[in-house]
């Protein structure tokens, strides 16, 4: 036998029988998975702190790259998600509301009056009434409206008195109420003229009140020597103007009294509903209107007046114009100090000039003074005549007296205003 066969019948000797191998392997089988476990469980725990660990040192070095601390990288970072996180969701927003409108829209180009007509015709006479419903629904406020634009002229309070002993009429404008509003600003300038018909030769002029629809006037004229037996023939007029400064003033409405049919025996106040006016403007502005500036230096004591224009003047030759020119007189006390006149403009009914005049006026004499402006028609053959005219001054009424006023009060400044032209024959002065 050899040595190396006994070596290993040695071994197996020593070794023991088998199933003490096998139960050993038994025994000895379970080991592998709890060391395999215990063995895991420390590899992952290495693997997990470095990867921490070098999250951590990465966020450390890049705050210390931007000079910054690690607090305020994290709090930067989370600020940057929070603005993205709410750009997507408008995002997502906006497309479902095109969404929707896009659903409407198809829902609306959806319908047809074809199928419309087949749900019945309750449905229908709902969606499209009959035209004939539509216009007497129509033309019923219409006619509402106009009765009602009728009735929003306003009115006015007066007051009359006439004295037999004196055969004079005194006339006094109280209040007018509920005007309507011709400014841009939802107000008026009124004033009122009082004149009688049909002679028109004697006529006053109230204030002007600024921007109100109920103004306040109680202002008296008196028209003398009308005896009782005249003023029987004659009509008290008063016609409410909205004052303008660079345009035609506007006539609201008008009050027509006739005087043979009120008691003048006894003292009358009342109210009269005002009526609109027959014809554009009412009968005051056939003679036309003109515009003109008026500027004044005390220092210098110069009076300087410049001829705009005029327009709509009255029909003076047979072809249906006129040849106008303007005289301009300064007056005191009936007397005629200074006169000038400006060029002839041929065949027109709206001239223009803008020339200028000038008048030495001392300071102490310009409340004493007046200013008739004419516009007369040029007659190469006869005689010239007056169209209308314009009296301004001391013992001007109504616009005239306010655009006076106005230019007294601006020294050195030129006030522009329209003036609408009076009858040439009123020599009479206004109280």
């Amino acid at each position: 036998m050899s040595p190396a066969l006994g070596t290993v019948l040695r071994w197996r000797r020593e070794a023991g029988p088998p199933e003490a191998v096998v139960e050993d392997v038994k025994e000895t089988s379970p080991r592998p998975e709890n060391t395999t476990e215990s063995v895991m469980t420390p590899l992952a725990s290495t693997t997990m702190a470095p990867t921490q660990a070098s999250i951590g040192e990465q966020a450390a070095n890049l705050a210390r790259g931007m000079n910054l601390e690690t607090w305020q990288l994290v709090a930067i970072l989370v600020g940057v998600g929070v603005v993205i996180l709410g750009i997507c969701f408008c995002c997502i927003r906006r497309c479902f509301r095109k969404r929707r409108s896009k659903d409407g829209k198809k829902g609306m180009k959806g319908v047809d009056l074809k199928s419309v007509q087949l749900l019945g015709s309750a449905y229908k006479e709902k969606v499209q009434p009959d035209m004939e419903e539509l216009t007497e629904n129509a033309e019923e406020p219409d006619d509402g409206d106009s009765k009602k634009e009728e009735q929003k002229l306003g009115k006015l309070q007066y007051k009359l008195e006439y004295d037999f002993n004196s055969n004079s009429l005194s006339v006094t404008v109280i209040q007018a109420e509920d005007l309507p509003a011709l400014d841009m600003g939802g107000t008026s300038d009124p004033y009122v003229k009082v004149y009688l018909l049909p002679d028109k030769k004697k006529k006053f002029e109230t204030k002007v009140h600024r921007k109100t629809l109920s103004p306040v006037f109680n202002e008296t004229f008196v028209f003398k020597n009308v005896p009782y037996a005249d003023a029987m023939n004659k009509t008290l007029v008063f016609a409410i103007f909205d004052f303008d400064r660079f345009s035609k003033h506007d006539q609201i409405g008008e009050v027509k009294v006739p005087l043979c049919q009120v008691d003048l025996a006894q003292t009358i106040e009342e109210w009269r509903e005002l009526q609109s006016v027959e014809g554009e403007g009412g009968q005051d502005n056939k003679l036309g209107d003109i515009c003109f500036s008026l500027r004044y230096v005390p220092t210098a004591g110069k009076l300087t007046v410049v001829i705009l224009e005029a327009k709509n003047l009255k029909k003076m030759d047979v072809g249906g114009l006129s040849d106008p020119y303007v005289k301009i007189a300064l007056m005191q006390n009936g007397k005629r100090l200074k006169k000038k006149k400006t060029s002839i403009k041929k065949c027109t009914l709206n001239p223009y000039y803008n020339e200028s005049f000038t008048f030495e006026v001392p300071f102490e004499q310009i409340q004493k003074v007046n200013l008739v402006i004419t516009v007369v028609d040029y007659d190469r053959i006869g005689t010239s005549e007056p169209i209308g005219k314009v009296v301004l001054g001391y013992n001007a009424s109504g616009t005239e007296l306010r655009h006076w006023s106005d230019m007294l009060a601006s020294p050195r400044r030129p006030i522009a205003q329209w003036h609408t032209l009076k009858d040439p024959d009123d020599g009479e002065k206004k109280d």
